[in-house]
């Protein structure tokens, strides 16, 4: 007889990470191909990834920012840029204090305050923002891959007979 148990918090942290890049890249090239439908395209992304967020056993509070900020979206769209802002400025500090990603961090707490300076470009940050951010978690995730090397025979799975 053969069970087949899956150890999986490694590889849920690589599903998530390939996942979050490619909502993230998909929302970038959606943006800059459809600018004119932005409220639907960010508002769609932030429920999306409060969802996914949920899905992976985030702290509540970071799984309801992204919620929270798509519902003004669709209740608002007027208020795109600040809250679009609002949510890159939370989720640039919690990058630069959590996730030890201080260059994107950074780079997201600028794009934030550019936001607000020039609200008429916000489809165009807001692009930039995504691209360079789904570019760099699967920059990381290709690390990671290649990293994983012949060391590594087991994909997780523990078989016990």
């Amino acid at each position: 007889m053969i069970f087949n148990i899956q150890i999986g918090k490694e590889q849920k942290s690589k599903e998530r990470q390939l996942i979050n890049a490619l909502l993230t890249l998909t929302t970038g090239v959606l943006t800059l191909v459809f600018p004119n439908f932005l409220y639907l395209i960010a508002g769609g992304y932030l429920l999306a990834l409060g969802l996914m967020f949920l899905a992976f056993k985030f702290p509540g509070a970071v799984a309801a920012l992204p919620i929270v900020a798509g519902a003004l979206i669709f209740i608002f769209p007027e208020l795109i840029p600040f809250t679009f802002a609002g949510f890159l400025g939370l989720f640039g500090l919690i990058m630069l204090f959590s996730f030890q990603l201080s260059f994107l961090g950074i780079l997201t707490l600028i794009i934030a305050i550019l936001i607000i300076m020039n609200p008429d470009s916000v489809a165009y940050f807001i692009a930039f923002f995504m691209l360079v951010y789904s570019v760099s978690n699967l920059i990381q995730f290709y690390k990671q891959w290649k990293n994983r090397g012949p060391k590594e025979t087991s994909d997780g799975e523990i078989i016990i007979e």
